[in-house]
């Protein structure tokens, strides 16, 4: 256990001094979509499905503060949208088809892929991108390469899954926190 927390320790002030302007693009990105009435349209495969509903209940719901309803959508929950594009189609489109019925431009989609790598993930960023949507990658090392083509790609500096996604985990609650206090800062009535 003690081994596991220092890693960690020692991955997130390594992640704190290569993530900054990232994260920060990032965050300023979400909250003027979200507080504008746009969506943040949330993807991923496996762990980083469940990354990508946590994001989505936290705009949804509430982060911390109480809140009006935020535009959180997350692309990997409706079982039936991906087993008929699964069966008709095929997975490297599951969230594609959804982009392309869902995103509008000022929206942001906002991708989870520890690897970087997952094709199913990269087809919807890039018709993400084709429909003016902004783009977000959140993805560990080995997906460095890949997050450069995004607008803002956040690289966890390590190859370790289960650290990526901890990570990944603390990055979404950073960024609820921000929009939280972006709120707070430009709206004057409370909810």
């Amino acid at each position: 256990m003690r081994d596991h927390f220092e890693a960690l320790a020692a991955l997130a002030a390594k992640a704190d001094e290569s993530m900054g302007p990232a994260v920060k693009k990032a965050c300023q990105m979400v909250a003027d979509a979200v507080l504008s009435g746009h969506n943040v349209l949330t993807f991923g495969n496996g762990g980083s499905a469940a990354q990508a509903l946590h994001l989505a209940a936290e705009l949804v719901v509430r982060y911390k503060d109480d809140r009006p309803a935020l535009g959180g959508l997350c692309l990997n929950s409706d079982v039936s949208i991906l087993t008929a594009c699964t069966n008709d189609y095929d997975f490297s489109v599951v969230f594609s088809r959804q982009i392309e019925a869902l995103g509008k431009p000022g929206d942001v989609a906002f991708a989870l892929s520890t690897s970087g790598r997952s094709p199913n993930v990269l087809k919807g960023l890039a018709t993400a991108r084709a429909r003016g949507l902004r783009t977000v990658l959140l993805t560990g090392s080995r997906g460095a390469a890949e997050a450069a083509r995004w607008d803002v790609g956040l690289v966890v500096p390590s190859e370790e899954t289960a650290h990526v996604q901890e990570l990944s985990l603390a990055i979404i609650h950073i960024l609820c926190r921000f929009v939280d206090a972006e709120r707070g800062r430009t709206q004057t009535h409370p909810m």
